[in-house]
């Protein structure tokens, strides 16, 4: 007894530090409750709410079943606030909720109708430039750099904030509420690399027990109200959980009876990731302008796609970098050297006091008789989302071009992923044209999407009929939506990479518009050493499998990284245009451990900078790149002047491509809406175009260039963000105002 006795008074010393040990969970708190309204007084389902707490680093977000019950585990200790949205309803919130350690707390809420002659709702929006709510400097330095976003309003298209999320749900079981889909298990957030943090939140519904709820749907609109679905629980790369909400869609008449219509999906299926726009920075803070390169073209195409459906893209699916660097600008092929560069600037069309700096970067080619040998393994998303004409369809088009394009170095497998995945063909030479194209021809769709199952098993054959010394690469095609099998987000995020160390790498080319993922196959790219594209029309398809086949398949140089360091006594003030979502800090640019971008045979590089000088005969600094072999190794520099000479004394004397790098950027920020554009309008952008001269502007990926301008210039009839704060009659070129 006296042993006994003592054990349980060492336990209540001992209890308290193994709760802490255990990562907070046996100190975590349970929020629950129910939401009633007069129309429903036994549970109002649908409801959606938000979990707010300083204690928190992001919102927690349920959904309420069909009997208006809700819980939310796993919440840190803290004061809450809550708030409660659905359609035809006012919006309640409730602040001061305590929840202490270890504590259940049960918070009941009703909610009040708006009535039916009250005007509808609009999904809740947030202010521009806002960061979690608060106001945001558009010149603060790199490192807090300005989010200039606009909410997308009623009829326009797009996702709010989009998704790079680092980690799975964990922790719950399939008998909690607000696990999943239908008790099939947490959607598939497009997560970030980040093996050492943990987020453990919960978001969706449970249907598995509601006898009016849909069955046997793994489909979110299926299990949620169709007006706000919280999608995906994600982290942006600050390390900040967030939740997305899918825009709301506009009201639809109701199908005949007799003549039912099939509806193509809408275009505000689509998730995206803003990373606002580059401040300009002063050279006696900070004089040095670091980052990773990135020769994606995935944005301009997508643009296209939305625009030639007569819609303006969302700004967040706007990458200036993928517009410039998706035209090519013939530079020359330095031979045997690393890479060649080129520089030229003129003054700024659209920024009074201001040069534009153009930095090209070219990257020895290979012919394509020395291209190494190959294994490609085509792993084909065959879910429900995937079929038609411009998703599937295209796929198979785009993989007969490719086939023919190979030739005996090269090795063909399919993997087709549904609910499950499977093997629709063993590696196989590509000589073998005939049992090839069937191949392809047999993929039909089926099933939910595993992406998970997918890529394992493609993974699987690349490691098992591995080309030693040869090109191994998964091309994963699909349209990046995802909502079953994964259960691990940092064991499939450390499976890729480090199968990319290995020597698969991965690309990603997109498809489809509507219920589209662009983060997730950005980053997917992005983490496996490999290239990201989206493939909007056959011509698109050609380019990317035929024409630039070995500068897609064959690297010539890894963990690219570019440095700028800008002369103080000719610099006053920079302002890289693009690549936000690439910036790297000074310390990185040296530091061996540091991922960055992968070139490609042959590809060229384009950076543009507005600089303002203090004297234009100077030279302006230095241009730095670090590169590895393809194979690895330690980074070798290489470092070149920024001469004076380079600078023109007017737009028309540039070089033809100089001109064509600073449209294609113009035309970029004028469409995610950048402050720095504001001066130049379409019309004006227009003549700039026009002034490329005929025989570049008669180039069919340039005339199509020209033709989007005029295409957006009659769809573009958003207001200025920044009118009402300084006009442009009075704009500050120098300073960005500050929006709250």
């Amino acid at each position: 007894m006296f042993r006994s006795a003592l054990c349980a008074w060492l336990l209540l010393f001992v209890s308290p530090a193994w709760a802490e040990g255990e990562a907070g969970r046996a100190a975590s708190c349970v929020l629950l409750g129910k939401v009633r309204s007069e129309l429903n007084p036994n549970g109002e389902p649908g409801v959606v709410i938000v979990a707010t707490s300083p204690s928190t680093v992001s919102a927690q977000t349920v959904v309420t079943n069909a009997k208006g019950d809700y819980r939310i585990p796993q919440l840190p200790p803290g004061a809450y606030s809550l708030r409660l949205e659905k359609e035809g309803f006012a919006v309640a919130e409730r602040t001061g909720v305590d929840l202490r350690a270890g504590r259940v707390v049960r918070v009941d809420i009703a909610l009040t109708p708006i009535p039916a002659t009250s005007p509808r709702a609009e999904a809740p929006t947030e202010d521009v430039g806002a960061v979690r709510g608060q106001g945001v400097d558009v010149d603060q330095d790199l490192i807090n750099r300005i989010a200039v976003v606009r909410v997308p309003r009623s009829g326009s298209h797009g996702q709010s904030d989009g998704m790079l999320a680092e980690d799975w749900l964990s922790g719950l079981s399939p008998s909690d509420p607000g696990y999943g889909i239908n008790g099939k298990g947490p959607l598939l957030p497009p997560p970030a690399w980040n093996p050492d943090r943990r987020f453990e939140g919960l978001i969706g519904v449970n249907t598995a027990t509601d006898s009016d709820g849909p069955q046997g749907s793994n489909s979110s609109r299926d299990a949620a109200p169709d007006w706000a679905v919280p999608l995906m629980p994600v982290v942006i790369p600050d390390g900040t959980p967030q939740t997305v909400f899918r825009a709301p869609r506009p009201s639809e008449p109701a199908a005949s009876h007799s003549e039912p219509v099939s509806a193509p999906p809408p275009l505000s299926d689509m998730y995206f990731k803003g990373y606002g726009v580059n401040p300009t920075v002063d050279t006696e803070e900070q004089r040095f302008s670091t980052f990773s390169v990135d020769t994606d073209t995935a944005s301009y195409s997508l643009t296209r796609a939305y625009l030639e459906r007569s819609a303006l893209p969302d700004e967040r699916a706007v990458r200036v970098e993928e517009f410039v660097n998706a035209f090519e600008y013939g530079y020359v092929n330095g031979g045997d050297v690393p890479f060649t560069v080129s520089v030229e600037g003129f003054p700024s069309p659209a920024r009074f006091g201001y040069r534009v700096l153009r930095i090209g970067v070219k990257a020895p080619e290979v012919r394509a008789a020395e291209r190494k040998p190959s294994h490609l393994v085509f792993v084909i998303d065959v879910s429900g989302s995937m079929d038609g004409s411009e998703r599937l369809g295209l796929v198979k088009r785009a993989l007969h071009l490719l086939v023919d394009a190979l030739d005996a170095r090269d090795r063909i497998s399919i993997v087709a992923y549904g609910s499950e995945a499977r093997e629709v063909l063993a590696p196989t030479a590509a000589t073998e044209k005939q049992p090839l194209h069937a191949a392809i021809n047999s993929v039909s769709i089926g099933g939910s999407t595993n992406a998970q199952a997918g890529l394992e098993l493609g993974y699987a054959l690349a490691a098992r009929n591995r080309v030693e010394g040869g090109i191994n690469r998964i091309i994963l095609c699909s349209d990046g939506v995802a909502n079953n099998g994964v259960t691990d987000a940092d064991g499939i995020w450390a499976r890729v990479k480090d199968q990319a160390a290995q020597g698969i790498t991965l690309s990603t080319v997109g498809f489809g518009m509507g219920h589209y993922n662009d983060v997730l196959m950005e980053r997917l790219a992005q983490v496996g050493e490999g290239n990201y594209a989206y493939v909007d029309r056959l011509e698109e398809a050609r380019r990317i499998f035929v024409q630039n086949l070995t500068g897609m398949l064959q690297v010539v140089a890894k963990d690219v990284k570019f440095q700028v360091e800008f002369d103080r006594s000719v610099v006053s003030r920079y302002r890289l245009i693009g690549y936000e979502n690439r910036a790297l800090t000074r310390q990185e640019f040296t530091d061996d451990k540091v991922d960055a971008g992968e070139v490609g045979a042959g590809h060229e590089v384009t950076a543009l900078y507005e600089v303002q000088l203090r004297t234009p005969s100077l030279p302006l600094g230095k241009f730095r790149i670090r590169f590895k072999a393809p194979d690895g190794g330690s980074s070798k520099p290489l470092e070149v002047q920024l001469p004076a000479e380079a600078m023109r004394s007017s737009y028309e004397s540039a070089a033809p491509v100089t001109r064509l790098a600073y449209v294609a950027a113009a035309f970029a920020e004028k469409l995610r809406g950048s402050y720095w554009i504001r001066p130049l309008t379409y019309d004006r952008l227009i003549v700039l175009w026009e002034g490329l001269g005929p025989a570049l502007k008669d180039r069919p990926d340039v005339k199509t260039l020209g033709a989007l301008i005029r295409t957006t210039r009659s769809l573009d009839k958003r207001d200025d963000r920044f009118e009402s704060i300084v006009p442009v009659r009075g704009m500050d070129f120098d300073r960005a105002p500050r929006i709250k």
